[in-house]
């Protein structure tokens, strides 16, 4: 009978801390764990036009790499507040060139930040393994079954509304609960295609139809999502509720974007999207010989 209370103690101590390895199909994605981006978009709120053109993005694709990440995560439709749609054949302009330069090139993962099917699907073949949803699969049955067939792993987050009207006066009565409800239906819903929640990560998605005090509040109970039992992913990285704080422009936001990071690992965040790479990587060696000499 102890050992039992000893095991559920341990199952329950993961659970809080956020202790959940994310299941991709060539490995196991293990915590804490950097995913560097890389903006193949014109006019994203914080780098757009960086990284434009095949040859430059396949540069920095190698320089993120070097300085740390553990994967990649490509975007090439901007979800900044007010942002409009791209085009089917225009995504896949901007992004199935480059994932087919760094498909077994870089030696890390390859995620793409995509919510259409056929963008999910010429980037899987070409050697991505992760598909990265703002919208969490919601609705999309022909994205759903591309997940569970192709056995790629997907990341669910929230968003309330659209890029185009996300931050027009988002309100919660509990942002908290309601961002884990609607979390937990997106993740019930992937199961129910026969989309395992090892292969799931959960992102509560800062910033996106949330204020800076919903932002501060999720990122201080964080720890509640790790309930859901897949592995949690967030993105704080340059965003606007970190200059609001600091009064510094996007590409100033470095610091903030680490320490609110570092802070959000701390909590149960298995995996951290930044695009400061090299800082970040620094100080999960450093938080993680910390935590392994106590």
């Amino acid at each position: 009978m102890s050992g039992l209370v000893v095991l559920l103690g341990f199952v329950l101590i993961c659970a809080f801390l956020g202790l959940a390895d994310w299941t991709l199909p060539d490995r196991v994605v293990r915590r804490p764990a950097v995913m560097g981006i890389l903006n193949l978009t014109p006019d994203s709120f914080s780098d757009g036009g960086l990284d434009d053109g095949p040859e430059a993005a396949v540069a920095r694709a190698e320089s993120l790499v070097a300085e740390g990440a553990d994967l990649l995560d490509l975007g090439g439709e901007s979800s900044r507040p007010g942002a409009d749609p791209v085009a089917v054949d225009e995504e896949i302009r901007r992004v199935l060139p480059v994932v087919e330069a760094l498909a077994g090139r870089v030696g890390v993962p390859l995620s793409i930040d995509t919510t259409k099917v056929q963008v999910a699907e010429r980037a899987l073949r070409a050697g991505a393994s992760v598909i990265n949803d703002i919208r969490g699969m919601w609705g999309d049955d022909a994205l759903a079954r591309l997940v569970a067939e192709s056995g790629a792993a997907v990341v669910l987050m929230h968003m309330k509304g659209t890029p185009r009207t996300m931050q027009r006066d988002p309100s919660y009565a509990d942002v908290v609960a309601e961002v884990y409800d609607g979390l937990a239906r997106r993740v019930e819903r992937a199961e129910s295609f026969g989309i395992d929640r090892s292969r799931i990560a959960v992102d509560p998605g800062i910033g996106f139809g949330k204020t800076a005090a919903h932002n501060w509040e999720l990122l201080r109970h964080l720890g509640r999502f790790a309930g859901l039992g897949c592995a949690v992913l967030v993105g704080t990285s340059r965003k606007r509720f970190l200059g609001d704080l600091t009064g510094r422009s996007a590409s100033e936001r470095a610091t903030a974007s680490v320490v609110s990071s570092l802070l959000a690992i701390e909590a149960g965040a298995d995996v951290v999207r930044v695009h400061d790479v090299a800082p970040m990587a620094d100080a999960v060696k450093v938080w993680s010989a910390v935590r392994a000499s106590s």
